[in-house]
């Protein structure tokens, strides 16, 4: 029963249209919006990673009884997700935590607007079975595959640091996953910072070990990015509350039947079932608060690129690419807890 009270109390919200808006500097505005009931002619672009956004929300039958339509892309990682919603081509993504960090450096025009912790199990420092590398410290003087301005580009650079090492003391070679992975595997990388699913199916595919973790060194969050464009037109604004709670719904489904999930993800992804149990058994995205203490654990991860030359110095004040206008309706079905 108290579900129902909270879905019912979500719903009034949004209907209402008392979803508010926290600006830059820190003042609350009341954004506009519309009835759910006038967005039938409205097509939200939605990016997403290897399907898991739109195979989530259809697995979990998320979509049933969309008010307004939607139209997926698929990106290879996060970076060019946000280039996208600058562009405005895209409303809405979910990415790793590093992209909005080099989104925010570069002037983006993008707000990070929801949180989800996926733990950073997944998100993993890889090297062949039969290397001589054991440890994050023997990369120096290594090539190591990443994708630039991924949340695996920040997780290499935490670990290295936590080693006493810097981006100098090693190669990195920027490579989209697509790429990286014949890079890796044809021995032309000695190790390979990636995340899920690619993690559990280079495993099941090649003799790997892992010698890091993102959870060690790192915050395993992923966050959902709108396009400043979107967040100004009432539509949007309205369908962005509704599709964020819709996701919440679906990851606590996707928590909930775990076997199902799986099955679904696998299928509609191109996995083997094993690789597909394993990547969501450890990296679900799960919705958690978007407070102070997440954005100031990706002002960490900012500042860290900026110390390590990776962007430039100073690093950007990520508050100020934050906007927590929907935090009051999403909390009823939060999750992850802080």
């Amino acid at each position: 029963m108290s579900r129902v009270v909270a879905v019912l109390a979500v719903v009034s919200l949004l209907l209402a249209g008392c979803v508010s808006r926290q600006d830059v500097s820190g003042a609350q505005q009341a954004p506009e919006t519309v009835p759910l009931s006038d967005l039938a002619g409205l097509t939200l672009q939605v990016g997403d990673q290897k399907g898991g956004t739109e195979s989530l929300l259809r697995a979990a039958g998320a979509l049933d009884g969309l008010p307004y339509q939607i139209a997926f892309s698929t990106f290879t990682s996060g970076p060019p997700q946000i280039e996208a919603a600058t562009a405005g081509k895209i409303d809405f993504a979910i990415t790793g935590n590093t992209p909005p960090i080099f989104g925010a450096a570069s002037g983006a025009k993008v707000k990070v607007v929801a949180a989800y912790d996926g733990g950073g199990n997944g998100d993993q420092v890889l090297v062949h079975q039969d290397s001589p590398i054991t440890s994050i410290a023997d990369l120096r003087g290594k090539r190591i595959a990443v994708g630039k301005g991924s949340s695996a580009h920040g997780h290499i650079l935490a670990q290295l640091k936590n080693a006493g090492l810097t981006p100098d003391d090693v190669t990195l070679i920027f490579l989209q996953p697509a790429d990286a992975l014949p890079a890796f595997t044809q021995r032309q990388a000695d190790a390979w910072a990636i995340w899920d699913p690619y993690t559990a199916q280079t495993a099941a595919q090649v003799p790997v070990r892992s010698i890091g973790q993102a959870r060690d060194v790192t915050n395993g969050y992923w966050f959902g990015v709108a396009s400043d464009q979107a967040l100004a037109d009432p539509k949007r604004n309205t369908a962005l509350a509704d599709l964020l709670v819709r996701f919440e719904k679906a990851a606590r489904w996707a928590q909930e039947h775990p076997d199902q999930w799986a099955t679904s993800y696998a299928q509609a992804v191109g996995l083997s079932p094993e690789v597909a149990r394993v990547s969501q058994g450890r990296s679900l995205r799960l919705p958690t608060e978007l407070d102070d203490q997440v954005v100031a654990s990706e002002q960490k991860i900012a500042d860290l690129f900026a110390e390590s030359g990776q962007i430039a110095s100073p690093a950007p004040d990520f508050n100020k690419w934050v906007d927590r206008r929907y935090n009051d309706a999403l909390r009823p079905l939060l999750i992850a807890t802080n």
